[in-house]
């Protein structure tokens, strides 16, 4: 094969490897998608280090460092990606893709008895590298639809894929077909055991990282109880003060009647109308982590001219905690509160909380309207708030809450409304 036709297949492959590990560190460090000039910027590095390695005649370990180091570059520049764990996932990706390219291309040659197809100088060892290009580029498609992969099920078939690597190098050391030098045997040896190991401090580093973030969660939730307990206590404290004294209130209007001081006892009953007016407007679901939250958010929407409505059924005595209750209320309000707060015209605020049981599951809808859409990326909604490192937790407490009771969240809009909905399930609780 002529040197121009093997430099083209070189920069084409090049090419391919970069752009597939630059949309795996997307993919596995769920940093935002990579954009035109991002590609762009990768196609070019990829052409520009393999055409240096074709000429300069380096060995492919020149190759993968360089493509490394590049994708890393790539992917924290342009894409704001943790520098050290993109570092480790590129290692992985390269030497990973080198071993089944040589993996690939020794067991064609042991199918057709020929060692041709280790030989990328000639067609048959072209036939296996772009026969294994094309199956990492379906391998990467199917990933990108299956979003799922990216947790127990991604690390499952990485596991596989690094297992299978070394099983594969340790029966080619004992075949005798193809005359493979024992020194390149014992080096893929040893670097698909490296890819091995790398998977599982890979998926116990991930492990850990959702560990810290449920710990920082359970603070946050925490820390918006605390907040709210005062206000909670103030609020009973007047609700007990007023019924405490109604008798002495029946006492005072009874003495004003008698005497026939219609006028003192209108004004009297005047006084008290106002918390009880208050307490009549009130949402009373039976439980008081929900009633509090409701209203205390019906106050806070008022006071920004917002209207809120409410419809609330929500079932009594379950096995929901008012602690997971109240991070995904609260935040559903918050965010609500926010948006609609936004909105130019007053009279166009408005906010609508619904709450039903169906069977066993608690569906959560609020719809409000807003002025600025939202962002999203990919299928999911992204925080616009500049300090995102501490609002995103408010959609992460959400998610969190809703798949502990195997229910799931929903967002939607339209060019008025935002809608989100959460479906919550739950068991009854036997009370004595």
């Amino acid at each position: 094969m002529s040197g121009w036709m093997l430099l083209l297949s070189d920069l084409a492959a090049g090419t391919v490897r970069v752009l597939v590990g630059l949309l795996l560190l997307f993919h596995l460090l769920q940093t935002e998608k990579p954009g035109r000039k991002s590609l762009a910027a990768a196609c070019a590095g990829a052409l520009l280090i393999n055409s240096a390695v074709f000429l300069l005649k380096m060995p492919d370990v020149y190759c993968g460092a360089l493509e490394t180091v590049w994708i890393v570059l790539c992917a924290v520049q342009a894409r704001k990606a943790d520098v050290r764990m993109s570092l480790f996932v590129g290692i992985y990706y390269e030497i990973t893709v080198f071993l089944w390219q040589f993996l690939f291309g020794a067991g064609a040659g042991l199918l057709f008895g020929s060692a041709d197809f280790l030989n990328r100088g000639t067609k048959s060892g072209q036939m296996a590298v772009w026969l294994f290009y094309g199956g990492l580029v379906f391998l990467m498609w199917y990933l990108f639809r299956r979003l799922s992969m990216t947790g127990n099920k991604g690390f499952r078939l990485a596991s596989g894929a690094a297992v299978a690597g070394l099983l594969a190098v340790i029966t080619l050391s004992e075949q005798n077909v193809l005359g493979i030098e024992e020194n390149l045997l014992d080096m893929w040896t040893i670097l698909a055991a490296v890819v091995m190991m790398s998977v599982q401090v890979f998926h116990s580093r991930r492990q850990y990282e959702m560990e810290k973030e449920l710990a920082a969660l359970n603070a946050r939730q925490a820390e918006l109880l605390e907040r709210d307990y005062q206000t909670l206590n103030r609020a009973y404290a007047v609700n007990t003060k007023l019924f405490h004294d109604f008798h002495n209130h029946l006492g005072v209007i009874r003495q004003l009647l008698s005497r026939k001081k219609y006028e003192e006892t209108m004004q009297y009953l005047d006084e008290l109308h106002t918390p009880v007016q208050e307490m009549r407007n009130a949402v009373w679901t039976g439980d008081e982590t929900v009633d509090y939250l409701i209203n205390e958010k019906k106050a806070r929407a008022k006071a920004k001219g917002i209207q809120l409505q409410a419809q609330v059924e929500f079932p009594r005595h379950t096995n929901i905690r008012g602690a997971d209750l109240c991070a995904v209320l609260g935040n559903l309000l918050d965010n609500a509160l926010e948006a609609a707060g936004q909105v130019a015209e007053p009279e166009q605020r408005l906010i609508c909380l619904t709450i039903r049981r169906i069977h066993q599951m608690v569906v959560i809808k609020v719809e409000n309207s807003f002025e600025v859409p939202p962002v999203t990326e990919g299928k999911l909604l992204k925080t616009t708030k500049e300090d995102n490192g501490l609002h995103g937790w408010g959609l992460k407490s959400i998610q969190a809450a809703a798949e502990k009771y195997d229910g799931m969240v929903q967002t939607s809009y339209t060019d008025q409304i935002f809608r989100t909905v959460v479906t919550l399930g739950y068991e009854g609780v036997a009370t004595e």
